[in-house]
């Protein structure tokens, strides 16, 4: 499926009918990763992450018929996070809760008393790295696989351009070309995805 907001905002609507498996499946594909590596970040062990997950995607498909597409009040990512950020204090609440019952309503208590953020540091980086993968997954594809290391070794893993190009095989300024071309595609994808859609950045 094309990144575009139309699409996003048609897979929002889809998702609102509980019956449509495909959409369904497409939207947990797209944000799960996402949600269960937040959960890893916050400490949570990859079982417990993946049950998180499980957790907010139900919690998301009871709540999307009240979330509006063209709500001034917040994106989809902070409407997201939200979600997310609950069911991770529900999460904490239930491992932590004694014998006795009780508590461990303690840890949802200290969790809702901080101030709402739209949205956390580690929320926005695992979102602005989850959209860098995206874009690389969906880019890579239009590229030869040299012109891709050549980007990748020098963009990324920050190589020396000398370096790359003699294990490549480049000139230096084939590889200097290579880094520019998949840069500029790069960037062209994320304001595609980015521009107005809901699933990303929303005004």
């Amino acid at each position: 499926m094309a990144d575009t907001p139309e699409t996003h905002s048609s897979l929002l609507l889809r998702i609102r009918n509980p019956g449509d498996g495909e959409a369904w499946g497409e939207f947990a594909g797209i944000y799960a990763p996402l949600i269960h590596r937040y959960c890893l970040r916050r400490g949570l062990q990859d079982a417990d992450a993946a049950d998180v997950a499980q957790d907010v995607m139900l919690a998301v498909s009871r709540a999307i018929g009240r979330f509006e597409l063209n709500d001034i009040k917040g994106s989809f990512r902070s409407w997201l996070f939200k979600i997310t950020r609950n069911t991770v204090a529900d999460f904490l609440d239930r491992r932590n809760r004694g014998p006795q019952g009780g508590g461990g309503s303690t840890v949802r208590r200290i969790v809702e008393a901080q101030p709402d953020p739209t949205t956390d540091g580690l929320w926005d980086r695992e979102y602005q790295r989850w959209i860098f993968d995206r874009a690389c997954d969906r880019v890579r594809g239009e590229f030869e696989e040299s012109t891709w290391q050549a980007f990748w070794r020098t963009a990324v893993d920050s190589h020396k351009g000398e370096e790359v190009a003699q294990a490549l095989g480049l000139s230096l300024g084939a590889v200097y070309i290579a880094k520019s071309r998949v840069l500029a595609r790069l960037k062209e994808r994320v304001r595609e995805v980015s521009d107005g859609s809901p699933f990303l950045e929303g005004n």
